[in-house]
């Protein structure tokens, strides 16, 4: 099946399903960063949009951690950079109706939380399309060694999703019944 179809087939299945009950499991993200020795630094989540699983949770529980955190601000030619964010600092929608940052402090985060439309068992991702966190993935990966991580739902994983050069592979998917490794 083809990547548009798989889009369109699963956010479909994820307007349908969508419950904020399913949530993902915060103990297991910490023992994931247990085992991979990470108990600190800079956290790069996302905002939630269109049904996708709710991370701003797992960011305050984080902020209580000291960690610091940080959100996603889109820039032309389809690029991110992230920048420090609390929940009382205000955010400002965007042109997708994604609600950004209005701090201007760039961060390189060391763990990435990425959102996703759809996944296989070998952690590649599709999302909306436009290639944004596979272009700030492969930046990210010249500038520091970090720890990404999918977040979706388990009804989101696919059997094969067919890849290119410019797709990234995630390090690991959590979702509300699972950990990918």
């Amino acid at each position: 099946m083809s990547k548009k179809l798989i889009r369109k087939k699963i956010l479909k299945l994820r307007r349908l399903k969508y419950n904020n009950k399913y949530k993902i499991n915060y103990s297991k993200l910490l023992k994931i960063l247990k085992i991979k020795k990470i108990n600190k630094g800079i956290i790069g989540g996302y905002y939630p949009v269109n049904y996708e699983i709710d991370d701003l949770g797992i960011l305050e529980k984080f902020k209580s951690k000291k960690y610091k955190v940080s959100l996603p601000l889109i820039k032309k030619n389809n690029k991110l950079d992230f920048h420090i964010w609390t929940c009382k600092d205000s955010l400002k929608v965007n042109s997708y109706g994604i609600p950004e940052p209005v701090n201007n402090k760039l961060v390189y985060p060391d763990i990435l939380l990425v959102p996703l439309v759809a996944f296989d068992s070998r952690k590649f991702r599709l999302g909306y399309g436009g290639g944004y966190y596979d272009r700030y993935l492969e930046k990210l990966k010249k500038i520091k060694n970090f720890l990404s991580i999918g977040l979706a739902f388990d009804f989101q994983k696919v059997k094969r999703l067919e890849i290119n050069k410019f797709d990234k592979k995630l390090d690991l998917i959590l979702t509300d019944k699972k950990v990918y490794k």
